[in-house]
């Protein structure tokens, strides 16, 4: 079986939290081609933008992983996310307040400058969804995801790397290439140190260049698509502190935006989390903090499906950021004492 037929026959091929918007706004590119899209009922959030991001991203992020082979693409998007339980939360008027504290503690953070010829280097814990597209959401094992992001502004195909180890980790072991169709400039498809720093840090500014960067799916509002984008970028990119505090800014000013008192990311830590209600829509993130450093600790995807049997919110996806750091090439791993 050659590497192309390995990725197709995977049934629990899926992407890291971050990539999957890019990857499904490529993906769903070639559905219409192909007059596929109708049989993509109600695939939300994170199969949804470019992937980045965004074209989705939807994150983050640009295309897909490679191998860049469709029926891999199709497999991975007929993935879905993890089961789990629902989150319990309350309506909150803090989570304004509290969005104000994580960007001030932003802001007194180090910065770590990245040259255009370096990397950075994401270590995650995460647990996805491993079910069918049409069936329930039943999570994977916890295992680990490495990501090497290109630093170049480009324009690239490949704009980095994963590697997964673990159970139920994808081509275990294996350092990918993370690719898109076309070349992709520094962007949200592309996200890298010298374009984050390019970006106003008004505010109200910012809130203005994101409503045009973010890419709305079908059923998703325009300030749940910004949600979606800035957690894509805080989680898996490293940039100003500055430019930090204005995405946290930005955060408190969406509508729906509430505070959860307790959330536990992949790891098995405790925090506060933030996130945007829209009962439009078959999704919902919560973005997690340390309670007393403000500083991220992961996320959970939550989904809603009534098309797939799922009529109460169901845990789709969690994860925890265990190390950041800077690298000077793909495969490297970081000293410790040089992550962040």
């Amino acid at each position: 079986m050659n590497e192309a037929e390995e990725l197709a026959a995977t049934a629990e091929w899926d992407l890291p939290p971050e990539r999957h918007r890019h990857f499904k706004d490529v993906l769903m590119q070639r559905i219409d081609d192909d007059k596929q899209r109708a049989e993509q009922p109600s695939v939300r959030r994170r199969f949804a933008r470019a992937e980045r991001p965004s074209p989705r991203r939807r994150f983050a992020r640009p295309a897909v992983l490679v191998p860049l082979v469709s029926a891999a693409l199709a497999g991975a998007l007929l993935t879905t996310l993890t089961t789990g339980g629902p989150t319990p939360a309350a309506e909150t008027p803090s989570a304004s307040v509290t969005l104000h504290r994580i960007a001030t503690a932003a802001m007194a953070s180090d910065g770590i400058r990245v040259r255009d010829d370096q990397f950075v280097y994401v270590r995650t814990l995460d647990r996805s969804n491993k079910g069918s597209f049409t069936g329930p959401v039943e999570l994977g094992a916890l295992h680990t995801e490495e990501r090497w992001t290109a630093q170049d502004p480009g324009p690239l195909r490949v704009t980095g790397w994963l590697r997964s180890s673990g159970k139920d980790a994808i081509m275990p072991g294996r350092v990918l290439p993370m690719e898109t169709t076309e070349p992709v400039p520094a962007g949200v498809y592309h996200p890298t140190y010298r374009w984050l720093a390019s970006l106003p840090t008004d505010p109200d500014a910012l809130l203005s260049r994101l409503y045009k960067e973010a890419r709305p799916v079908e059923g998703e509002s325009r300030d749940q698509a910004v949600f979606s984008l800035i957690g894509d970028l805080i989680s898996g990119a490293v940039m100003p502190p500055a430019t930090m505090a204005a995405f946290y800014q930005v955060a408190a000013r969406l509508p729906g935006v509430r505070e959860i008192p307790d959330a536990v990311d992949a790891a098995g830590r405790h925090g506060i989390a933030i996130t945007l209600d829209d009962t439009g829509f078959a999704t919902r993130e919560e973005w997690i903090f340390d309670r007393k450093s403000l500083t991220l600790l992961g996320s959970r995807f939550y989904l809603t499906d009534p098309d797939r049997g799922i009529t109460t919110e169901t845990l789709a996806g969690t994860s925890a950021v265990m190390e950041t750091a800077v690298v000077d090439s793909k495969g490297e791993v970081p000293a410790r004492a040089a992550s962040r």
